[in-house]
């Protein structure tokens, strides 16, 4: 009877769990990578996570800004790094997204030189028209484009940028013509379309709803398929063109081969930091939404960006150099 329990105990030693390994603790301070010049929305929340994270890690957490080549710079900054989880870079859509699909050559390589750690947040964007704009809804305005093909303008803040891919998927799915005015930045093309020089543009909560609220531009519509948080008033465009839907979508990447150890730290502190009432409420404020997540569940969503500006990107036959 003794030998039988000894070989019982015997067998069972395999499905004891095996003694757990020692949480990724940062050893010094983190570095997080913006691609874009300070004092916009992507610095902003950048910032507005940094310190809580830092809290939570036991390190401080620094913002490093690194504009230029079509958010390459910083892509390459951060692909070069070493893989240590000390290095993250903020991504918006031209990273991984947008880029492979407009540029011939890529100084990184979009997928293979990232590892995914958390989605941070989804900017609806707004179509906004010069206050005196013969039309208050977006069938009256896809009847005014109809009406005079190719006459319709709209605003970018650049070629291949995400307010002129919103209106290139607004104009294919309504079977529209409109011109496409291209400017440096943003702030340029909302004092045109002020203005009245550019009849419309497509861009985000944050940059166009102070302007809104002071009657400076009309607002008709949200590109989200449901009403927004920050403008629940306004109707999506989806009401009339069924389908349409797009928001900025920014996230965070660290370089590839970093440790699976130190990507699970990160995501779950960026989760709680992405909980706090008082986080979520500065976000919506910026006209933002926070979204979390685990790193499979960004990846997929950077999946089915990809697929979504894929055809419109080739049908409007749009590069960057």
């Amino acid at each position: 009877m003794r030998r039988r329990l000894l070989l019982q105990a015997a067998a069972l030693l395999p499905l004891q769990p095996a003694v757990a390994q020692p949480a990724w603790t940062p050893a010094r301070p983190l570095r997080i990578i913006v691609p874009l010049a300070p004092g916009g929305t992507a610095d902003t929340i950048a910032r507005l996570i940094a310190d809580p994270l830092g809290g939570l890690l036991g390190q401080p957490v620094i913002v490093e800004n690194r504009p230029g080549g079509t958010n390459t710079v910083a892509a390459v900054a951060v692909a070069r790094a070493p893989a240590d989880g000390l290095t993250l870079l903020y991504a918006p859509p031209p990273v991984q997204i947008l880029n492979p699909l407009m540029m011939r050559s890529l100084p990184y390589d979009a997928q293979a030189d990232f590892a995914p750690v958390i989605a941070l947040m989804r900017a609806p964007k707004l179509l906004v028209v010069r206050p005196d704009f013969p039309a208050n809804s977006v069938a009256e305005l896809i009847a005014v484009a109809r009406a005079r093909p190719g006459g319709l303008t709209y605003a970018s803040s650049g070629i291949g940028s995400s307010a002129h891919l919103a209106g290139a998927l607004l104009a294919q799915m309504a079977g529209i013509e409109m011109l496409h005015v291209p400017y440096r930045g943003t702030a340029p093309g909302v004092q045109d379309v002020m203005a009245g020089r550019v009849d419309m543009t497509l861009d985000t909560a944050a940059a166009l709803l102070p302007l809104v609220r002071d009657a400076k531009l009309k607002a008709l519509a949200v590109s989200t398929r449901d009403p927004a948080a920050a403008v629940p008033e306004l109707p999506p465009i989806a009401r009339t063109l069924p389908g349409y839907h797009d928001a900025s979508f920014n996230y965070l990447l660290a370089p590839a081969r970093t440790p699976p150890e130190a990507i699970a730290t990160l995501n779950a502190a960026l989760n709680r930091v992405l909980e706090d009432p008082a986080i979520r409420a500065r976000f919506l404020a910026l006209g933002a939404e926070p979204v979390g997540g685990t790193p499979e569940a960004l990846a997929e969503m950077v999946q089915e960006e990809i697929e979504r500006w894929r055809g419109v990107i080739a049908r409007q036959r749009i590069t960057i150099e």
